[in-house]
């Protein structure tokens, strides 16, 4: 529950640089490249923001249509964080989705199995009911806001 819920708070932040850090890698492509051709290789830092000479600068790098030498720049969480968040936003291409199906099972069972811990006859019954209701609303306000 520690990792789904660390890394479920950290991809609040994935569209910001929050625990990221730059890396910069240099990739030979060929020479003479167009802009449509940088798009798929430079993703979504592709915008070119200016050019000098036979050097292409974009948000996120450099090209250098003469020589093909491609520098971009990426920003990526440490590795153990990157490893939780792929975990994470696992699907079923990925080799281990059937923990994903069992935790999220297990969750389930764990949210169901609190309503038979105590009797309906119990005051501390009554007061989780409040408490799931108050829940329930709660959840439909974030979920139509």
């Amino acid at each position: 529950m520690f990792v789904y819920a660390l890394s479920g708070i950290i991809m609040v932040y994935r569209n910001s640089d929050f625990l990221k850090t730059e890396v910069i890698t240099e990739e030979k492509l060929a020479p003479n490249l167009k802009e449509r051709q940088l798009k798929p290789i430079f993703k979504k830092g592709a915008e070119v923001v200016k050019r000098e000479g036979d050097v292409i600068y974009l948000k996120n790098g450099t090209y250098n249509k003469e020589t093909g030498v491609a520098i971009m720049k990426k920003m990526e969480l440490p590795f153990i964080l990157d490893k939780m968040e792929h975990l994470h936003k696992a699907n079923t291409n990925s080799p281990l989705y059937f923990l994903n199906i069992f935790f999220g099972a297990s969750l389930l069972f764990f949210v169901f199995s609190a309503f038979w811990v105590y009797t309906p006859k119990m005051p501390v019954f009554k007061k989780g009911m409040y408490f799931t209701a108050g829940g329930i609303v709660l959840t439909l306000i974030l979920l139509f806001i």
